[in-house]
């Protein structure tokens, strides 16, 4: 595998921000938006679980209709693709089962040789204490997912605006989310900024290395 440099991934790094104000006009183009996609999908997880779905909204009647459930924020409509966020709720022994099924499929193995492993992850979101914040749970993993996607588009020079203040209930409604087993989390815009972002050229404010990093060797 070839990595990228260094100075790359930190010019990449400092060149991202929340978009505030998208560019309408400027679409993702659909080589760049399928290598984003597979960011998504690659993400990892707990147990390699992944309990979330990613909905991709590029019709500008739906993203009218969302845009009036996020404070009536632009980036929602001016977007190229609006990507909402959501978990599984509540997991299942069948929803288990359907992940050993696929570990078995892609890695030439029996479901009988995974059954130690299925046990461990039954016994820990479907039956153990975690059972009891699954939802918490899966929130968290989620929002993993929502930083590899942001650091992808930025390597890929698209821009993008990670968005809590919605209404994740309402959007439920809006995208028929709730008959089939899923919550909004969060959403995130990406596009390509217009000129006259102003938030674009501002300096990021981070607090210093030295504050925030602690090495224990």
């Amino acid at each position: 595998m070839k990595s990228i440099t260094t100075e790359n991934l930190l010019e990449c790094l400092n060149w991202r921000y929340a978009t505030k104000k998208f560019d309408p006009t400027q679409i993702i183009p659909d080589s760049t938006w399928q290598a984003l996609t597979d960011a998504l999908v690659l993400t990892p997880s707990s147990y390699g679980l992944q309990p979330w779905k990613f909905w991709i909204i590029t019709n500008y009647g739906i993203k009218e209709e969302l845009k009036h459930l996020s404070w009536n924020q632009s980036q929602v409509t001016d977007c190229s693709h609006l990507v909402v966020f959501a978990i599984r709720k509540n997991l299942t022994i069948d929803y288990v089962d359907r992940y050993i099924e696929r570990i078995a499929a892609v890695r030439n193995v029996s479901p009988e040789s995974l059954i130690g492993y299925r046990d461990v992850m039954v016994n820990d979101v479907v039956y153990g204490a975690r059972s009891l914040i699954v939802n918490e749970w899966a929130t968290r993993q989620t929002y993993i997912a929502l930083g590899n996607f942001m650091t992808s588009a930025a390597l890929l020079g698209v821009d993008t605006c990670p968005m809590e203040g919605i209404e994740p209930a309402n959007y439920d409604k809006v995208l028929k989310l709730s008959p089939k087993g899923y919550g909004t989390v969060v959403a995130c815009a990406a596009g390509y900024r217009a000129k006259d972002d102003k938030y674009g050229d501002l300096a990021k404010v981070r607090f210093p290395v030295s504050e925030m990093i602690e090495t224990l060797a």
